[in-house]
């Protein structure tokens, strides 16, 4: 049954049917696209685009990444590495992609950054590269990411199975100097016109609605369309980046109904502060956000910096992963121990209540039925006894098998409000009261941690998987809780990758 009629009759106005974007430069317009239908599928299947690879399809390996550019509010491109193997198509409209077979002048004269891995022989099987070009192409267009000390941060999210890093890595050093020397590359100025001219309908910001057989997406532009639309149809499938959605599909294959996306609601694009706190809205990605508080909270910034790879972090969201609500996220357990706030929304009812209360049991959160995650407040101020400790399997791009969020205040030397807030030790993200009760009004000394760190056993009983045994979680808390003392008694941060390692080496 075609339900775009009833769609717009009770939810909107005016709607769009068609999914509209630049491929490679050249304007599209797709209808009738199944809503779970991904890019890559699409550019596999209809252009027969297929240096674009499907590698992990769970956003790991990055052989699917393509360039997805959008206008700035100067009307400039700005680009981002997305994975296509788990992006829904429709999640594409008003935006322009760039694959690896877009890149080549019309005379067949290579982009610079084509140029630079064929000089390095950055190439061995072949299977990754178009992936890795296209990181390299974001990092060029964007003129940042490509120099001695971004370049690793670049290509997290690209896996090669040929260890072909290093030839890579030569490859990005040369462009960073050629980058810096040259003019506005030859695809900016009419990317961005052609994508300013496909957004000027008088119709682009109605509503968008596209469906195939029982699959529809539906993209409001409104809050309250929003609201209204999951308040009377709370099996939805809400969307925001789809970097965890777009899994249920890849690797579950699923058949997802109905989707609903944040995506095109400009409220929801809300990152402003609110008194002393910054309020987060449904959309704003972890990459953004993670670039607002890099100078108050460079801590929470770091780890934001193992959070997925690029790719992740220039879809998915911050509501998205406090909905999604693991038990071994890397988000929750920061923003808790900084003392955050969730908004939820259902229609025009409005609540909100501490974060750490919203994590009721496993794959339970403390949300009614049609509610949504419709905010984040945390704290907007410096923090300058909050650390981030996670600890995993790969220092990249992996899912945390301990995660530690402390914060506390000091005063004249004594210790106050701690927050010690875990992730991977219980099956929500929790705090430790015990501990935190044999740290409270105790001095800064490397003992008191000492007896916080023991008084952990009374807090946890943690699991065996495959990330850790429940002992091993144990030990890695306890030896968390007492770097974290280190960390303040000895006035150090202990850093095991870049700089603070060298620091480490030379004191020891």
């Amino acid at each position: 049954m075609d339900i775009q009629p009833i769609v717009a009759a009770r939810w909107g106005g005016r709607m769009r049917q068609d999914i509209r974007f630049l491929l490679n430069g050249q304007p599209q317009r797709v209808s009738h696209a199944a809503g779970d239908l991904t890019l890559l599928g699409w550019l596999r299947e209809q252009p027969h685009l297929r240096g674009t690879k499907q590698g992990c399809g769970e956003g790991d390996c990055g052989a699917c990444t393509v360039a997805l550019g959008r206008l700035d509010q100067s009307g400039q491109l700005v680009w981002s590495p997305i994975n296509a193997c788990i992006l829904f198509l429709p999640m594409i409209d008003g935006a322009a992609i760039r694959t690896v077979e877009g890149l080549a002048a019309a005379d067949g004269q290579l982009h610079p950054v084509q140029e630079a891995m064929v000089a390095a022989d950055a190439a061995q099987c072949g299977f990754c590269t178009p992936g890795f070009v296209m990181s390299l192409f974001v990092a060029w267009q964007n003129r940042h990411g490509l120099g001695q000390d971004t370049i690793d941060d670049t290509l997290a999210g690209n896996l090669c199975r040929c260890t072909g890093y290093r030839a890579i890595v030569t490859a990005a050093l040369a462009l960073a100097v050629s980058n810096a020397q040259s003019s506005t590359d030859r695809l900016d100025t009419a990317e961005a016109a052609a994508l300013a001219d496909l957004c000027a309908g008088d119709d682009h910001d109605d509503d968008l609605f596209v469906e195939q057989g029982a699959t529809g997406f539906y993209a409001p532009t409104t809050t309250a369309s929003f609201a209204d639309y999951y308040a009377e149809n709370p099996d939805t499938v809400i969307v925001a980046g789809a970097t965890d959605v777009g899994l249920w599909v890849t690797k579950q294959h699923k058949t997802l109904s109905q989707l609903l996306w944040t995506g095109r609601v400009s409220q929801f694009n809300r990152l402003e502060r609110d008194g002393d706190r910054l309020f987060i809205g449904p959309a704003v990605t972890h990459q953004r956000f993670a670039d607002a508080i890099d100078a108050d909270l460079p801590e929470l910034a770091e780890l934001m910096r193992r959070f997925g790879a690029q790719q992740v972090r220039s879809t998915g969201t911050i509501c998205g992963n406090i909905a999604n609500a693991s038990p071994i996220g890397d988000l929750p357990p920061a923003l808790i121990a900084i003392g955050s706030v969730v908004e939820l929304t259902r229609q025009g009812a409005v609540r909100r209540l501490d974060l750490e209360d919203f994590f009721i049991a496993y794959g339970q959160q403390d949300r009614k039925s049609g509610e949504f995650v419709s905010g984040i407040y945390m704290l907007a101020e410096p923090a300058p006894y909050l650390r981030c400790y996670k600890i995993s399997k790969r220092f990249d791009q992996d899912i945390s098998a301990v995660m530690l969020a402390a914060n506390l205040d000091i005063v004249d030397g004594v210790i106050e409000a701690p927050k010690l807030a875990f992730g991977g030790m219980a099956a929500i993200p929790k705090r430790a009261a015990a501990a935190e009760s044999e740290l409270t009004g105790k001095p800064v000394e490397i003992t008191t941690f000492q007896r916080a760190a023991r008084a952990l056993e009374d807090d946890f009983t943690p699991l065996s998987d495959m990330r850790g045994s429940a002992a091993y979680r144990m030990a890695t808390a306890q030896n968390l809780l007492v770097k974290y003392g280190l960390d303040l008694s000895e006035g150090q941060k202990f850093r095991l990758a870049g700089a603070g390692l060298a620091d480490i080496m030379e004191r020891w």
